[in-house]
C-alpha cells in the first residue's frame, strides 16, 4: 500500500505494477502547474507524482520529461555484447524515471481526471476487478491502453488470411517471419504438402509456448488433425483460447496451461522460444528474454521423449542473439547434439522488421545480419552403420 496527504486528509492505495517496479516511498500531488524540469528533480530525488490535473497535459508532460532524461553517452567503440548490456541498462534507468508519474484508478475501474478517457474495459481485461483504489504509472496505463487497441483490433497475419487478438502482455505476433517459416515448412511424413493448406493430413502436432496460438492455428489450418498448444501463462492460455474460437478452430486445437510439454507423443513439435539469454524484467519480456537459455534448452533435452517414431521438432529461433555476442552458434548447435538430435533440415528467412532498416538503432549493425530459421530436428537413430540420409528416409 502508499500512502499519502491529499487536501489534509490521508489516503492510501494498492501499487500495481506488471514489471514488478517497486512503489514510490513517498508521493506528491501535482497538477498542470507543474513543469517538467520540476517533475525530473523531484523524481530524481525519490518522489513519487501523482497526477491530479489534466489527462492530455499528463501525457505531454510525460513526454517532455523524456527529452529531457540525460543520455548517459555509451563508448561506441565496445564489443556488441557490451554494447547491448549497457544499451539495456539505460532503457531500465529511463523507464524508471518515467514510471515515476502516476495516477489513481478508482474502484470501478475509473480515472478521475479531466478529460481522460474510458478505462474500465482495458484496465480490466488487464488487471480483472478492482476493488480498492489503485495507483499504477502512467506509462503503465498507457501500455494497458495500447494492448487493448491491439486486442480489440487484432494483428494481421498473411499466413492465416485472417486477424489474431492478442491479450495484454502476451506477445503480439506483429513479425511475420517466424510465421511463414512455419506455414511453408514440409511436415513429417508428409512429403510435397509444404505449399498449402490441406497438407498435414493425419499429423498430431504440439506447440510449445503457444502465445497467442497463431503457430498452433497456422498448423491447424494446413489441415493437422490435432493440435495442443501450451502455454505457462494464463493470459496467453485464455489469448490461444480466444484467437482459436474466433478462428472456428476450437474443434481441432486445444490449448493447455504447461510448462513445455503436454503428456504423451506428437508426429511434430513446435517450439518458437525467447531469442535471446537475459533475464525478462516483465511478463510481456518471457517472450524475448530467455534466462540462461532455459527454455531452449528444456525442450531439447524433453523433445526425443515427445516424438512418434519418425517424428519431428521444429525449432524457430532468430540468430540475433550470436550477432550480440549472447550465444554463438556453435554453442546452439551442440545444445541439439547434447539433446541427442540431429539436424534433418533448416529454412531461414532474413528480418523484416523495421528496426533492420533503422541506422539510428543503437544495435542497428546486429539487427540488420538477423536471420530466423526453422531447424528440424529428429532423434539421432540408434541403428549402427546407418548413414544419415538413409536414417532419414527410413523415418519417412
Amino acid at each position: 500500500m502508499v500512502s499519502w496527504t491529499e487536501n489534509g486528509t490521508e489516503r492510501a492505495a494498492r501499487w500495481r505494477s506488471e514489471n514488478g517496479a517497486a512503489p514510490p516511498a513517498c508521493l506528491e500531488v501535482v497538477d498542470d502547474t507543474l513543469t517538467a524540469n520540476a517533475a525530473l528533480r523531484r523524481i530524481r530525488s525519490g518522489v513519487g507524482l501523482l497526477w491530479r490535473g489534466d489527462y492530455h497535459n499528463a501525457r505531454q508532460l510525460l513526454k517532455a520529461v523524456s527529452r529531457r532524461i540525460d543520455h548517459r553517452a555509451i563508448p561506441r567503440n565496445l564489443d556488441v555484447a557490451s554494447l547491448f548490456r549497457a544499451h539495456r541498462a539505460e532503457r531500465s534507468e529511463r523507464a524508471g524515471v518515467l514510471g515515476g508519474i502516476t495516477v489513481l484508478l478508482e474502484p470501478g475501474i475509473r480515472l478521475a481526471l479531466r478529460r481522460a478517457p474510458d478505462v474500465s474495459a482495458a484496465c480490466g481485461e488487464a488487471y480483472g476487478e478492482l476493488q480498492e483504489p489503485t495507483l499504477v504509472s502512467l506509462t503503465e496505463l498507457q501500455g494497458v491502453l495500447s494492448a487493448w487497441q491491439w486486442h480489440e483490433q487484432g494483428v494481421p497475419v498473411p499466413a492465416l488470411g485472417a486477424r489474431i487478438h492478442p491479450r495484454y502482455s502476451v506477445f503480439s505476433p506483429s513479425r511475420s517471419e517466424y510465421v511463414d517459416l512455419v506455414a511453408r515448412a514440409p511436415l513429417p511424413g508428409a512429403a510435397g504438402t509444404a505449399e498449402g493448406v490441406g497438407g498435414a493430413g493425419g499429423v498430431d502436432v504440439v506447440d510449445i509456448g503457444t502465445g497467442t496460438g497463431v503457430l498452433a492455428a497456422v498448423l491447424a489450418r494446413r489441415g493437422a488433425v490435432r493440435v495442443v498448444a501450451t502455454d505457462i501463462n494464463p493470459r496467453a492460455v485464455e489469448s490461444a483460447q480466444e484467437n482459436m474460437q474466433r478462428l472456428g478452430l476450437e474443434d481441432r486445437v486445444s490449448v493447455l496451461e504447461a510448462d513445455l510439454f503436454p503428456p504423451g507423443r506428437a508426429d511434430l513439435v513446435v517450439c518458437n522460444p525467447p531469442w535471446l539469454p537475459g533475464e525478462p524484467t516483465s511478463t510481456l519480456e518471457l517472450g524475448v528474454y530467455d534466462d540462461h537459455s532455459d527454455m531452449l534448452r528444456r525442450f531439447l533435452d524433453g523433445l526425443g521423449e515427445h516424438l512418434t517414431p519418425g517424428g519431428e521438432g521444429w525449432l524457430v529461433l532468430s540468430d540475433l542473439a550470436e550477432h550480440l555476442g549472447l550465444r554463438s552458434r556453435e554453442e546452439l548447435l551442440g545444445m541439439i547434439r547434447a539433446a541427442g538430435l540431429e539436424v534433418v533440415g533448416s529454412d531461414s528467412t532474413p528480418a523484416r522488421h523495421s528496426r533492420a532498416e533503422d541506422p539510428h538503432d543503437l544495435l542497428h549493425a546486429a539487427r540488420r545480419q538477423e536471420v530466423t530459421t526453422l531447424w528440424r530436428v529428429q532423434p539421432v537413430a540408434v541403428q549402427l552403420g546407418m548413414s544419415a540420409p538413409a536414417r532419414r528416409s527410413r523415418r519417412r
